[in-house]
């Protein structure tokens, strides 16, 4: 597998919302914990916890392992994920994969991740789902075997996890273990890109750009282009700059165009650099300052640096 799977990406699961067998006291745990009061939150739920109730297990698991009103200890964490994932509740099952994975409260082991994000994975969590396709992928406690990643990817990726989406779209990209498919990246990209996944966006642009599983198209290629380098997207940000000083999809535009080289050269690569220096002797000093002023305030106003 080329390095273009992202590594060490481990799904953990939010605040358990089942059904409790202690509604009442349950209930007002969480009422407390979704305003911010931890501390009865804990209180409320740590005899629940004792008693042997599953939910309030692993949400102890999620107060210890994000200290919330606790000091952090992973741990203590690991100790009530392992009470519930015993107990069959697949978030704690795949938490636990987690910890595992990460040297988080045990010593890392790989193989014991697997273990139980394939227990949480045959319930049907879908962020086990993944982590369990990228131990795969990987060879991360279990032999590599692409088959099983795409398989698992695909399982995640029908329930909406985005993650599963976007490496779906890449191994078709790249016909990596899957054969080449330009038509089934772009299913998979548009999926994970329509959940804001900039790096989709920007696939997905490239793909219209070029035509491939797609009609060509700059105006769509743009869309997108466009969406990822709101989000601070450098390749995006660079590649706006190109298509605004060639006008393709979009009417020409050289302070746009020195703009957007500005903005993605701020984020340290060299290539936007060359752009907006191409562009910088093609525009009059008073364009010039309008473009740089332009990239300062759109910089302040997402927080780019």
């Amino acid at each position: 597998m080329k390095a273009i799977l992202r590594s060490g990406f481990l799904a953990l699961a939010v605040l358990a919302l089942a059904v409790p067998a202690n509604a009442g006291p349950f209930e007002d745990a969480e009422a407390a914990y979704e305003r911010g009061d931890y501390a009865t939150a804990l209180r409320l739920w740590r005899p629940l916890a004792e008693q042997g109730d599953a939910s309030a297990q692993f949400n102890l698991g999620i107060m210890y392992d994000e200290g919330r009103g606790v000091s952090q200890d992973y741990a203590e964490a690991v100790k009530w994920y392992r009470k519930a994932a015993k107990q069959g509740v697949a978030f704690a099952q795949n938490n636990l994969g987690a910890m595992y994975a990460n040297s988080e409260g045990v010593p890392q082991d790989d193989a014991e991740a697997v273990k139980w994000y394939r227990a949480a994975a045959e319930q049907g969590n879908a962020d086990a789902q993944f982590n369990l396709g990228a131990s795969y992928a990987k060879g991360e406690g279990v032999r590599q075997d692409y088959a099983e990643a795409v398989k698992w990817y695909r399982m995640a990726a029908k329930q909406g996890e985005v993650k599963a989406q976007f490496y779906l779209g890449l191994m078709y990209d790249a016909g990596e273990s899957v054969p080449q498919d330009y038509a089934e990246a772009v299913k998979w990209y548009r999926m994970a890109a329509e959940q804001g996944d900039a790096t989709a966006q920007f696939n997905l642009a490239v793909l219209y750009a070029n035509g491939k599983g797609v009609p060509q198209d700059d105006a769509e290629a743009v869309k997108w282009y466009r969406k990822a380098a709101e989000q601070g997207n450098a390749r995006s940000q660079y590649n706006l700059g190109f298509i605004y000083i060639n006008g393709r999809g979009v009417q020409q535009d050289i302070v746009q165009a020195h703009m957007w080289f500005s903005v993605a050269a701020a984020q340290g690569d060299e290539e936007p650099k060359q752009g907006r220096d191409l562009a910088a002797d093609l525009m009059t000093p008073d364009q010039i300052a309008e473009a740089q002023r332009m990239a300062r305030e759109w910089m302040a106003k997402h927080q780019q640096p």
